[in-house]
């Protein structure tokens, strides 16, 4: 499976699905003249999207970034609407790296869009269960309580069935929270209310997880959100101090969607000067 290695950590890519979202709804108002040249679509105008969580050990402790769409638990509509043409292999490719799901410590939830969230819930027998059981789940707090109590946009995507079986396990944070020494979770909004990106700093080598408010590599221009953001001037603002701060200073970003890239680097010019392909989903 894909790998990048950032100082002591070593991130691997799991397979968590395999979506094809609207075009016009991944880049909002940005016309598809512009677009396709960089993200071509399918006939149907559809993009294609991996929800690929990543998987890293460090000092012992197992680590998921995002969860995947599980299996089994989108109706033939909704496969259908979202353009699913594969469902989760993560338990799987776990396996592969010698880790039991009961042997999972951290799940780092960047947001709990249906998309990133839907593999920490397993349904068997009629029934709701952590997939998960024995770890700590993070995410903001703004977040999480509105997976609990979305409005009348959000609870398009925040399902009762996503939380029920994993709030015992759920760690909010405010702002900021370090995780460890190098792992830690920053609030931004944008893509939702309580959306948050990941940094990692380890022996001098750094990276950058977006999620969605960077979803693609190809929404690289600042003014390119996607029309699921539901604040996109906060997403806008938040690129402009991300790529600020790193744009040629030699950090990995991260991809959970890219259905191309699994990690680039970026010069300060804006171009792409190193890029990991997506090689192996098998």
């Amino acid at each position: 499976m894909d790998k990048v290695k950032i100082g002591e950590i070593t991130i691997y890519w799991l397979r968590g699905g395999y979506t094809h979202f609207d075009g016009g709804a991944m880049f909002g108002v940005v016309p598809k003249p512009l677009w396709e040249k960089k993200y071509p679509a399918n006939e149907k105008n559809q993009l294609a999207n991996v929800t690929d969580p990543m998987f890293f050990r460090y000092q012992g402790k197992n680590y998921l970034i995002d969860s995947g769409l599980g299996n089994g638990r989108l109706t033939e509509k909704q496969k259908r609407n979202y353009g699913v043409t594969e469902e989760s292999f993560v338990l799987e490719d776990l396996a592969k790296i010698g880790v039991a799901p009961e042997e999972i410590d951290y799940v780092l939830m960047t947001h709990l869009h249906f998309d990133h969230v839907l593999g920490l819930t397993g349904f068997s027998d009629g029934a709701y269960y952590s997939v998960f059981k024995n770890a700590e789940i993070w995410t903001s707090k703004i977040e999480w309580e509105e997976m609990q109590h979305p409005n009348i946009r959000s609870k398009a995507t925040y399902w009762k069935e996503n939380w029920e079986q994993i709030k015992a396990q759920i760690h909010t944070f405010d702002s900021k929270v370090e995780i460890n020494d190098a792992i830690t979770m920053e609030h931004t909004g944008g893509h939702s209310a309580g959306h948050s990106i990941i940094w990692f700093h380890s022996n001098g080598e750094k990276a950058v997880h977006m999620a969605d408010i960077f979803p693609t590599f190809a929404h690289q221009n600042v003014l390119w959100v996607t029309a699921y953001d539901d604040y996109p001037m906060t997403s806008i603002a938040a690129k402009q101090t991300i790529f600020k701060k790193t744009f040629g200073k030699d950090y990995w970003f991260l991809s959970y969607h890219d259905a191309r890239f699994r990690a680039v680097k970026i010069a300060e010019n804006g171009e792409i000067k190193t890029s990991l392909k997506i090689n192996n989903r098998n």
